[in-house]
């Protein structure tokens, strides 16, 4: 896959109980999508089956998030969460923002998400900007399926929060690239020499092992 669309192995079974996202931006993706559900007993199911790992392999792309996710007796079903792009002009505030301040940079570079950063535009989900899909027969949104996605997602985002600017329609290397433009533009030192940029793979959640290891 190019980095406009990554793919990420399924997680196994999760043991125990506790919060399902681990760093601020996490937990503010759970928030988002729990504001929104209008049945409680689907979220929990949703809990049930993430942590249980019937969600599949997850495809995350500009604005779509994908999976397969089994269920007791039925399925697989296609279940999708979609989120908005940024508009060009609040790209153009982001990178401005996070250009300006070199701890932005090294943040995202440590895979961190700088709360002041993300206050810029709406980068983060509020009530009702993520909208589930999913082919069950269920009416209910999101359906537990669908809500089982969008905690797993959470797993994904505490470990790398440039997916969520990937969801919002940039990949890392456009962000970074952009950004070693603008450093370049305004210190005149080029871009490799302002930062080192060295993109680790990502890293797993604590705590889980994908399938097949």
């Amino acid at each position: 896959m190019t980095d406009r669309v990554r793919g990420f192995a399924a997680f196994p079974a999760r043991a125990g109980r506790g919060p399902f996202a681990r760093t601020w931006w996490g937990r503010a993706w759970v928030q988002a999508m729990e504001d929104t559900a209008l049945d409680l007993r689907q979220l929990r199911k949703g809990r049930q089956y993430a942590a249980a790992g019937l969600v599949g392999p997850i495809t995350v792309g500009p604005g779509r998030i994908t999976a397969t996710t089994e269920d007791v007796g039925e399925g697989p079903f296609r279940t999708a969460v979609q989120l908005a792009e940024l508009s060009a002009a609040d790209w153009e505030l982001l990178l401005d923002r996070a250009g300006a301040h070199a701890g932005h940079l090294a943040a995202l570079l440590d895979r961190q998400l700088p709360p002041e950063l993300a206050e810029v535009v709406p980068l983060l989900p509020g009530i009702g900007d993520l909208d589930p899909d999913c082919d069950c027969p269920g009416w209910e949104l999101p359906c537990r399926h669908a809500a089982a996605l969008s905690l797993q997602v959470a797993w994904l985002l505490d470990a790398d929060p440039f997916l969520l600017l990937l969801a919002r329609g940039r990949t890392e290397t456009e962000v970074l690239d952009n950004l070693g433009m603008r450093t370049r533009t305004r210190t005149g030192v080029p871009a490799a020499e302002a930062y080192a940029r060295v993109v680790p793979p990502l890293p797993e959640p604590a705590g889980f092992v994908p399938r097949g290891r």
